[in-house]
């Protein structure tokens, strides 16, 4: 009597790119636009591409930048309904928002999608009534204007991006970098954002979470005197770093050394440090399935409590719940972790 076939397991439904709605209004800026276009084409995750994105606009054919130029968008802002982020682009300067696209970013919201806006994109948020009670920011040069026109907006004008929930907004220009590598980490995680960062050649992902909050990532570099102590202590994370180890290495004094520091880096050698060790860690419990333990030493916090409390802190997220969100293990490696 022949044997009976052991029935096929079933296989899992391939991952769904993430879509990402880009509205453009016109006129708008160029840059503004290429943004998300680079990193998110950028986002490779398992092979296989991560963002969707489709530029839009409330008329399709072709609209001013504000460099002069035109440009040719073929999509409507019914793009909208099928996208999983929208993302409003800035033109730069004050416009008034075109209420097809506040009625399109309105609906998308009260749908459940996550809604984003870069520069002068907010006042288009603010409009639709998203903003209202929550934390924002904008281009500095537009944020007394956006405060005055929607006081109900929490503004904050000394930050490069803020996440309040589901709803995220940019300052101006190459703010928008950091938004876009923020939501990257958060869909993808650290590891992958980190990728990307260096594919654009762009810093490295700032600091995030997950919780309700406004971010105030580490400002961009402005000199290279320190460079050399920077690259050998991101060598050494897994050491016990003192500010004396550093001054040593930079042949300065402690004072000195700090000093500089701040001046290139805006923050002192420490809170840089510290920055750097968390986010190894978060490499780390995205790619091994190290003890957590280990993951601690391996990135110089010393002890899995220290790594709980740091993280959790700067993410919202215990060591073992980032691990499960965000690991790009396969599931029986992920499960070894656990």
């Amino acid at each position: 009597m022949p044997q009976s076939m052991p029935p096929s397991m079933p296989q899992p439904m391939p991952r769904r790119a993430h879509r990402v709605a880009v509205i453009a209004p016109s006129p708008v800026s160029m840059f503004n636009l290429a943004i998300p276009e680079m990193l998110f084409e950028k986002t490779l995750v398992d092979g296989r591409p991560g963002y969707e994105v489709v530029v839009c606009t409330p008329v399709p054919g072709r609209i001013a930048t504000t460099g002069g130029l035109s440009l040719e968008v073929a999509r409507g802002l019914d793009a909208v309904h099928d996208a999983d982020t929208v993302l409003v682009a800035g033109t730069g300067h004050r416009y008034e928002p075109d209420p097809r696209t506040v009625a399109a970013v309105r609906e998308a919201a009260a749908a459940g999608k996550r809604i984003t806006s870069i520069c002068s994109g907010a006042f288009v948020l603010a409009e639709a009534g998203l903003l209202e009670g929550r934390s924002a920011t904008t281009y500095w040069e537009l944020a007394e204007e956006l405060r005055s026109r929607y006081p109900a907006v929490d503004l904050q004008g000394d930050v490069l991006y803020v996440q309040d929930e589901s709803v995220m907004t940019s300052s101006g220009y190459a703010a928008g970098i950091d938004l876009c590598l923020h939501m990257i980490r958060t869909d993808y995680g650290a590891a992958v954002a980190n990728r990307v960062a260096r594919a654009a050649l762009v810093a490295p992902v700032r600091p995030g979470g997950q919780t309700q909050f406004t971010q105030t990532p580490l400002p961009p570099e402005r000199g290279n005197a320190c460079a050399d102590t920077r690259g050998w202590a991101m060598r050494h994370l897994d050491e016990p770093l003192t500010l004396t180890d550093l001054a040593r290495h930079a042949g300065v004094s402690v004072r000195t050394l700090t000093r500089r520091f701040h001046a290139e880096s805006g923050v002192s050698p420490l809170q840089w440090l510290l920055h750097q060790r968390i986010e190894r860690a978060k490499e780390l419990l995205e790619t091994t399935a190290l003890p957590m333990d280990r993951v601690a030493r391996a990135c110089g916090l010393g002890t899995a409590d220290s790594l709980r409390s740091h993280l959790t802190r700067r993410t919202g997220l215990t060591p073992s719940a980032y691990r499960a969100q965000f690991s790009r293990l396969a599931p029986a490696g992920a499960a070894r972790a656990s």
